[in-house]
């Protein structure tokens, strides 16, 4: 039976050395390949939960950075729409420009050129069809639609008169209404020839006029009436209204407008604006009256509306009490020998409702109201065209017998293709702004289509940023659809533009101040998690110089053991060879 194996103390010794120091080593080793001085509570409890807690805190504060980032890139989407938006609201602004030029050259006078050349001619009762006594009537409103007192209503023809003393008795009359008139005492309507011998009447501070021929002999609205209009180069203009109106004037109305609006529609009361399904015989004018009637009394007939272009073809269009607002924007807007030329529109926003010129081959727009074949001839219409127009139906058109017909002529302002053309452009830049809005958006977060942004900066989400966002679409930029049938609309299209530029100037200011506070966050969050990670890696990160230098000094303990554990084995194997 063999005994235990008996180790000296010596090797028991060296042998216990070698043991701590290879795990000495081994701890070493193991911190070289981690890079970790405390892997887990066991090695540093204090330093292993303050590291976590740092860490925690810091991957946190990682992942709002990706929130934060988010945040920055809807802002810059958001900033790149109102860029865009910008360049379109600046085109729209070239758009107002071109059309106030259109105006200005072109339309906000009311104009009317005879095409008789009458250069020279010292008798003007020597020229067929004009005769002594023979007189001009005129009517003239204001640009508020208000008739004005003239210091002479009316112009005669004196024997002998030449065309220089006719212009002259033209000239001489002036407001005469009073301290209410901001043109009183002022001359309204301006007579001259042009470079072709041809008389040319021009209205002047923006009215609108109209100028009735009555010949010193002869009915009235009669052949004679219709002479005196051709023999000044009227006749193109002035036509002899159909039989058996109340009115047969031989008269035309220049206006400075490329279009005709009506007064405010109202329905009910004067408080209340009609809406375009309202029946025309419910519409009301400023002062409670009824704008008409369309139909014999009892109905059943129907009044023609006859719509003249260019003093050609007469156009009917038919209603009766049953019509709506919209039915007559329909009726007119839906004829085929209306549509290529003018354009019926209804606003309810302001109550009016206007036919406008679409073509530039527009000059003249005759407007007359036609009763039934059988009925009590009160067929009555009171759009507020003309110098016809006030505030009852009998102010207006007035079909004074069955069959019966009253209308007037207008000669509308040039340029109205052109603004036709400019309105269709700004329009369409309407329905742009309304489109990039919507594709404004970033992660369904749209901050000029009126959505908010919440940017959070801490762990616990107490302390954010809300970016409060607008809505830029043309609506809530304040642009309505264009209306550049007159001068005024014009300015306020130019007004509301202006308005929109200083939104978009105001809210890029918001977005830029929003992007600089969240950029300062974003940096501030960036250093803070460098911060955290460096505290964190300082309570648990070895020195790997620290550390190789402890296994090398370990090694040459081990290999110092190995060496003291052989001599002390040598020394056992002496005592052996005594036997």
């Amino acid at each position: 039976m063999t005994g235990e194996v008996v180790l000296s103390s010596a090797l028991r010794s060296n042998l216990l050395s070698l043991q701590r120091t290879q795990a000495s080593i081994d701890k070493v080793q193991g911190v070289l390949s981690t890079g970790l001085k405390v892997s887990s509570a066991l090695d540093n409890p204090q330093n292993f939960f303050a590291s976590e807690a740092l860490k925690n805190r810091s991957s946190d504060l990682t992942r709002l950075l990706d929130g934060i980032g988010q945040s920055i890139q809807t802002i810059k989407a958001a900033d790149a729409g109102v860029s865009s938006l910008t360049t379109l609201v600046q085109q729209a602004d070239s758009i107002v420009a071109s059309a106030r030029e259109a105006v200005n050259s072109g339309g906000k006078v009311a104009a009317a050129t005879g095409d008789a050349n009458l250069a020279g001619v010292t008798d003007l009762t020597s020229v067929t069809g004009i005769h002594a006594s023979d007189q001009l009537d005129l009517v003239v409103k204001n640009a508020d639609g208000k008739v004005l007192t003239l210091s002479s209503s009316s112009v005669s023809i004196a024997s002998n008169d030449s065309i220089e003393q006719l212009i002259t008795k033209i000239n001489d009359i002036t407001d005469s209404t009073g301290a209410t008139s901001s043109t009183n005492g002022k001359q309204l309507l301006k007579a001259e020839l042009d470079s072709s011998g041809n008389l040319k009447l021009t209205g002047l501070e923006g009215v609108t006029f109209n100028v009735t021929f009555n010949a010193n002999s002869g009915t009235a609205g009669g052949s004679e009436d219709q002479a005196l209009a051709s023999a000044l180069g009227f006749g193109q203009y002035a036509k002899v209204t159909p039989t058996g109106s109340t009115n047969n004037a031989v008269e035309f109305t220049a206006t400075p407008n490329i279009s005709l609006v009506s007064g405010v529609f109202y329905t009910g009361t004067t408080d209340t604006l009609a809406s375009a399904s309202t029946a025309l015989t419910s519409v009301m004018t400023t002062n409670g009256g009824a704008i008409g009637r369309f139909d014999n009394g009892s109905g059943t007939d129907n009044a023609t509306l006859n719509i003249t272009i260019n003093n050609k073809s007469v156009v009917p269009v038919t209603f009766n009490d049953t019509t709506t607002i919209q039915g007559l924007v329909d009726g007119i807007n839906n004829n085929a020998s209306l549509n290529q030329q003018i354009k019926a529109s209804y606003d309810a926003t302001t109550g009016k409702f206007s036919i406008a010129a679409i073509s530039s081959d527009v000059q003249t727009v005759k407007i007359a109201l036609t009763e039934a074949s059988t009925g009590d001839g009160t067929a009555q219409a009171n759009f507020g065209f003309g110098v016809d127009a006030g505030d009852t139906a009998t102010d207006g058109f007035l079909s004074g017998a069955a069959s019966g017909s009253e209308g007037e002529t207008f000669i509308l302002a040039s340029a109205a293709s052109t603004l036709s053309q400019y309105e269709s452009d700004y329009n369409s830049l309407r329905e742009q702004i309304d489109g990039l809005v919507k594709d404004s958006g970033y992660r369904g977060v749209n901050l000029i289509g009126g959505d908010n942004l919440d940017t959070y900066f801490n762990e616990d989400r107490s302390n954010k940023l809300t970016t409060s966002g607008s809505q830029l679409n043309s609506a809530g930029l304040g642009l309505d659809k264009a209306d550049f049938s007159r001068s005024d609309t014009i300015e306020k299209a130019g007004t509301q533009v202006r308005a929109a530029t200083t939104t978009l100037r105001s809210f890029g200011s918001t977005l830029a101040n929003s992007l600089s506070i969240i950029q300062t966050r974003e940096d501030f969050t960036k250093n803070l998690v460098a911060t955290l990670n460096e505290g964190s890696d300082k309570l648990t990160l070895a020195d790997q110089n620290e550390e190789g230098a402890k296994l090398l000094a370990l090694q040459t303990r081990q290999q110092l053991g190995v060496t003291a554990l052989s001599l002390a084995s040598q020394s056992q194997q002496s005592v052996l060879r005594l036997f």
